[in-house]
């Protein structure tokens, strides 16, 4: 009798995990709100977004919000160390525009552009035309790259690291901007190339007074990878609204195109092989 109660016991406990573990796993969409399309998004950071709705993010945004009949309403927090954790998880908004696919904290929609990074150089300058980290043109000239980015590592692999100037990742974009940074020492000189994420560059190359290519970098064959598909980016467990939101990405994929293609965002097929020709 002792044996059967404990076998008693032991489904009585795998039963009760089990159903915990369901419960863990029920939608929450119900969570998102139904008055505003709530949008978690930096207040600096262009050509992403500001609170001025200059960027192509705010742009998608409205979008969105009007394909679902909404006013937008934004949570402003720098998108550095806790974005995620001060935002979204804290159930201040509901989506993020703009999360590479596959991050560990949010749930990721189907994603909406690829792109890659690129390298930038003066249209007439030594390195215009390079699109490999093995050309040997690049020994002979000063490079800039963020530290801690995808091409730095490529950088060290190739050996020209000495000859790179690095600029920091993580910046407060209220008060500095790496991305300048590299845009004006391109255009004096400093440097002679700068290698730098697609959207970023193509955008600072369109503003810059002094005519720019920006060339993406898909010739690389080995880690890490240089190209990436973005997504938006909403709480795990909230399936409905992901589905809802893939919908939304789906039907509207041209007029998304067409605002990416007017901040320069350098589009790529999704598997990194080859450019894509603006709408």
């Amino acid at each position: 009798m002792p044996a059967c109660n404990s076998r008693l016991r032991a489904v009585a406990l795998a039963l009760t995990l089990a159903l915990a573990a369901a419960g863990a796993r029920a939608d929450t969409s119900d969570l998102v709100s139904d008055s505003a399309f709530r949008v978690c998004a930096d207040p600096a950071n262009m050509p992403f977004s500001n609170q001025a709705g200059e960027g192509f993010e705010n742009e998608i945004a409205a979008l969105l919000a009007a394909k679902l009949g909404l006013p937008v309403a934004y949570t402003w927090f720098p998108q550095a160390t806790g974005f995620v954790r001060r935002t979204l998880a804290e159930h201040r908004c509901d989506v993020i525009i703009g999360f590479a696919q596959g991050h560990e904290l949010v749930l990721n929609t189907n994603h909406y552009y690829t792109s890659a990074y690129s390298l930038v150089t003066r249209a007439d300058g030594p390195l215009d035309g390079v699109d490999s980290f093995s050309d040997p043109l690049l020994k002979q000239h000063k490079l800039g790259v963020v530290a801690g980015t995808p091409p730095a590592d490529h950088l060290a692999r190739a050996g020209l690291i000495g000859a790179v100037r690095g600029y920091p990742l993580v910046v407060d974009s209220r008060h500095d901007n790496t991305a300048d940074r590299m845009i004006a020492d391109l255009e004096s000189g400093a440097i002679d190339a700068a290698f730098m994420w697609g959207p970023i560059a193509g955008w600072k190359a369109r503003a810059a007074a002094t005519p720019l290519t920006v060339t993406p970098l898909l010739r690389e064959t080995l880690p890490p990878r240089l190209f990436y598909r973005v997504t938006l980016g909403v709480r795990f467990g909230e399936d409905t609204w992901k589905r809802k939101l893939n919908s939304l990405l789906r039907r509207h994929k041209a007029e998304i195109d067409a605002i990416l293609a007017r901040y320069g965002v350098p589009l790529i097929d999704d598997f990194g092989h080859t450019a894509v020709a603006a709408p």
